[in-house]
């Protein structure tokens, strides 16, 4: 189930810079989806991608998927990101990979927030969604 048609991007609200990569607004109608964090994690729990950013960003996005098709929703349902990252000098390896989900046309809102540490510490990034749907038909 898609709404993409349903979803509006403000790219640059007036007064405020574009974002590189990002919207800073997103806004439909519909039933909201949110996605705990996840992490580099496969299905066994074992981490993939030890100290490899790129490596462990697909696996984030692979299970943001997983999740996603659980809810009945792809990334072009997604409004919202949050990435949550143990070193900034990771962002660009994240981003190239997160190119490869969403449609960089019309990117999601999005926040990225540098933290000491993760509640593994050979985890390097931890990302959170919220997606929006549109409402059952009667």
């Amino acid at each position: 189930m898609n709404n993409r048609t349903q979803l509006t991007h403000i790219a640059a609200p007036q007064g405020v810079a574009p974002g590189t990569g990002y919207t800073h607004v997103v806004m439909g109608t519909g039933r909201l989806v949110a996605l705990s964090g996840q992490v580099a994690l496969d299905a066994r729990g074992e981490v993939v991608g030890a100290g490899d950013p790129a490596a462990q960003a697909r696996q984030v996005f692979e299970n943001l998927r997983r999740c996603l098709a659980a809810a009945g929703a792809t990334f072009d349902d997604v409004v919202k990101l949050t990435y949550f990252i143990t070193d900034v000098a990771h962002l660009p390896a994240v981003r190239t990979v997160r190119d490869e989900y969403i449609d960089t046309a019309r990117p999601p809102a999005s926040t990225a927030v540098q933290v000491a540490g993760l509640f593994r510490p050979e985890l390097l990034l931890e990302v959170e969604a919220f997606a929006l749907l549109a409402e059952p038909s009667a």
